[in-house]
């Protein structure tokens, strides 16, 4: 019998199986695991009349729920199977009554233990993955276990850490499984989980080996790879950048070189929406657009021209067409005023009618926020900090982590090839407005809402009165957002609003009792009480009063922007 990993778009569920008749199966019970570690125990499968088809024998509930645990998140991982030889159908529905009634459900940590000793023993994986009927790579992943931290690998057998959280940490040292069991096991502190993880052991950005243009043994760096053999990352961003823009730049030569007029590299980031583009060959001016994403994938896009560029080469084509049939151009058919005429009576004849058509006005005004028009100019916010220090503190926070995730879904739901910049901010063009709209007109009221929803959120202006009230409107607890951190406290330097603040956290009798200290002495004792350290009883989710909605401040001397926005509009929200 084979073993082998199978993609779930290749199996279906076998009419010999013997729970096949009936309704979709209760995965209630076993869901949680799945979606935890995944399916552990193999399918029972056998060919299905191509040599890329399966039908399912036995394992049709694993089935079920990981096609629920892949419809959640977008993705679908191979699922573990053995291949029964074709044989008839009375082998295959003994299998199946078997395999049902002596099901185990198998705990990794102690398939760890057991095979740890095995291998201890002298047992080969080859050996293990025969005699407990696993694939090679669930055996490696799960001896990889043992390069965890023990605490670590408790948390993992009650199912407290999900499997691609356990998979980046066995690419951490003992010290950075230190620190993050550290924060793991701190009710008040944040432990990053699954590719924030990655973020957190690369100090920022993780880039996969998968994404080099260039050989990766002409790399010299460190490549860390997970032990479970799936990953493997270069631990040192700026030298794979080096790497990687040389690769780039030899690939740029190589295009010019083979009669390409021209090869546009976007900016690491930079946003290329292929409504913005026209698909336009070679030896019509096509060029060769460039996009390089912040996690270090490269794309070429051969033969595209923007949309204005696109026009302008028919233009010009068409004019010389018409210059030589003749010596000067023929009379438009429409003199300008009746060009007028029935412009002007086509638009009062759509503009009446869209009145009937709510469906269609609100992808209409999706689609004008998306791409822009004439009439209308819309751009994202471009969420300027004032240093590095809050930009880097911003890209990391829970909020814009959450809202670059909702992003890339919209982004997808457009059918757009870019995954890192804003949805809203196009130039205008006329063609991209329409086929913008018409992807809308091919979704459903949900996903077209959901949309507009992130739209207009990318277009809402920092610092501005209707952030306030919104703030306001939808009760928001900023503790489920942001929580103190070195960046707050550097950033406060005023000795009165310290102690203040210390009157917060630790009561009047602590802040008098402090007036007359520095600002940096008055900020240690606030954090002592935050973490309850050096003899400070803790206090549990303290908020300053700048970070609270409604707003409030410390003092009454003014120059506090947020509170000015705040009392501008707080007779609208707020019943006196």
């Amino acid at each position: 019998m084979q073993l082998a990993h199978v993609s779930i778009d290749s199996l279906s569920v076998a009419a010999i199986n013997m729970r096949h008749s009936r309704r979709a199966p209760d995965i209630a019970d076993i869901l949680p695991s799945v979606r935890a570690r995944g399916v552990l125990v193999p399918l029972l499968v056998r060919p299905n009349g191509s040599p890329d088809s399966f039908e399912i024998v036995a394992g049709r509930r694993r089935y079920f729920a990981a096609k629920t645990v892949a419809d959640e998140r977008g993705k679908a991982e191979p699922l573990p199977c053995a291949i029964m030889e074709d044989g008839d159908d009375a082998d295959a529905l003994e299998a199946s009554l078997i395999e049902n009634i002596a099901r185990l459900d198998p705990d990794e940590v102690s398939q760890w233990e057991t095979f740890t000793r095995l291998i201890k023993e002298g047992r080969a994986i080859a050996d293990i993955t025969v005699t407990f009927g696993l694939t090679e790579q669930l055996v490696k992943r799960i001896l990889a276990l043992g390069d965890l931290l023990p605490k670590i690998r408790e948390a993992y057998r009650r199912e407290e850490i999900d499997t691609e959280t356990v998979r980046h940490l066995t690419m951490a040292s003992k010290a950075q499984q230190k620190d993050w069991l550290a924060l793991f096991c701190d009710p008040d502190q944040h432990a990053p989980r699954g590719w924030q993880l990655k973020q957190w052991l690369f100090g920022g950005q993780s880039i996969s080996t998968k994404v080099a243009l260039f050989a990766i043994e002409d790399y010299p760096g460190l490549i860390v790879s997970d032990l479970f053999g799936e990953e493997s990352y270069f631990a040192d961003a700026d030298l794979f950048w080096q790497k990687q823009n040389e690769a780039i730049a030899a690939k740029r030569e190589a295009y010019l070189e083979a009669g390409w007029p021209e090869v546009v590299v976007l900016e690491p980031g930079q946003y290329y929406h292929s409504w913005d583009y026209e698909k336009t060959p070679k030896k019509k001016g096509g060029k060769v657009v460039t996009t390089v994403s912040q996690r270090g994938e490269v794309e070429f896009h051969e033969g595209y021209l923007s949309r204005k560029e696109a026009r302008r080469a028919r233009s010009n084509g068409e004019a010389d067409e018409e210059a030589e049939r003749a010596a000067k151009p023929s009379r438009p058919e429409l003199s300008g005023p009746m060009q007028n005429y029935v412009d002007l009576h086509r638009h009062a004849a759509v503009r009446v009618s869209l009145l009937d058509h709510a469906g269609a006005a609100l992808r209409l005004m999706v689609a004008h926020s998306i791409v822009g028009s004439s009439l209308w100019q819309v751009r994202p916010d471009p969420q300027r900090a004032a240093n590095e220090t809050v930009a880097a503190n911003l890209a990391g926070s829970r909020a814009e982590i959450a809202f670059a995730d909702k992003r890339r879904e919209v982004l997808a739901l457009l059918g757009s090839i870019d995954e890192d910049g804003p949805v809203a901010g196009g130039n205008g063009d006329d063609f991209a407005l329409a086929s913008v709209f018409a992807r809308l007109l091919a979704l459903s009221d949900d996903d077209v809402l959901r949309i507009l929803a992130l739209v207009m959120a990318e277009t809402l202006a920092v610092g501005s009165a209707i952030i306030e009230a919104l703030g306001n409107h939808f009760g928001i607890n900023m503790r489920d957002h942001w929580q103190p951190d070195d960046a707050f406290f550097e950033l406060l330097r005023d000795k009165e609003v310290a102690n203040q603040m210390l009157a917060d956290v630790g009561g009047a009798h602590v802040a008098d009792g402090n007036s007359s200290e520095k600002v940096k002495t008055q900020k240690k004792i606030i954090r002592d009480f935050l973490a309850g350290e050096n003899g400070r009883e803790k206090v549990e989710t303290w908020l300053p009063r700048w970070m609270k909605f409604p707003v409030e401040t410390y003092t009454n001397r003014g120059g506090f922007r947020t509170a000015d926005q705040w009392s501008k509009v707080r007779s609208l929200f707020v019943s006196e």
